[in-house]
């Protein structure tokens, strides 16, 4: 019988090889998703970010280190790096929002039985991830301030859709890979 993972081991020796394949085959999803839905979607006014709310997912599946953490964030960037809208900028904003996910994870956010790590961290490290993301831009490409409001809120209605995307996924996921 396979044997339980024991998330604090981990932590110390580096990612064991199912949680690589959990980062792989969701940043792999992401991009997949981002490339279809994703666009379908953007053509209707939703802008979900799957690459950000599935490393958001694998973060709080397998719990890693700081610098797991940010090695998850540059990966995500590399992958964003595909037909990319802003060369570069993913190299700052996503490791950036896999720190905000790191540090909110290990905030305790229960409400009698409910958990809302899922939702809540989702949410804000996808406006860290975000928001960082449309800061570069004004700062080193020059974009038009007029845009502000605009990027705004697409950023925080990106961070509300991948917070419902994260908290229908997590717990079903959690489940199956025994973490609970």
């Amino acid at each position: 019988m396979a044997e339980k993972r024991n998330i604090q081991n981990t932590q110390s020796k580096g990612f064991s090889i199912q949680d690589l394949i959990i980062v792989a085959v969701l940043l792999a999803a992401g991009q997949v998703l981002k490339m279809t839905l994703g666009t379908a979607l953007s053509s209707i006014g939703v802008k979900p970010n799957f690459i950000i709310a599935m490393y958001c997912l694998a973060i709080m599946l397998i719990r890693p280190s700081l610098i797991q953490a940010l090695i998850i964030g540059l990966l995500a960037g590399a992958i964003n790096q595909i037909n990319p809208a802003t060369p570069w900028l993913n190299f700052i904003s996503e490791p950036l929002g896999a720190l905000a996910m790191f540090l909110m994870i290990k905030i305790p956010m229960k409400v009698g039985k409910f958990d809302l790590s899922p939702i809540v961290s989702t949410f804000v490290a996808t406006v860290v991830s975000g928001g960082s993301f449309v800061a570069c831009r004004y700062l080193f490409m020059g974009a038009n301030i007029a845009d502000l409001p605009a990027n705004l809120v697409v950023v925080f209605g990106t961070a509300t859709v991948n917070a419902v995307i994260v908290e229908a996924l997590y717990h079903p996921l959690r489940k199956v890979l025994s973490r609970e």
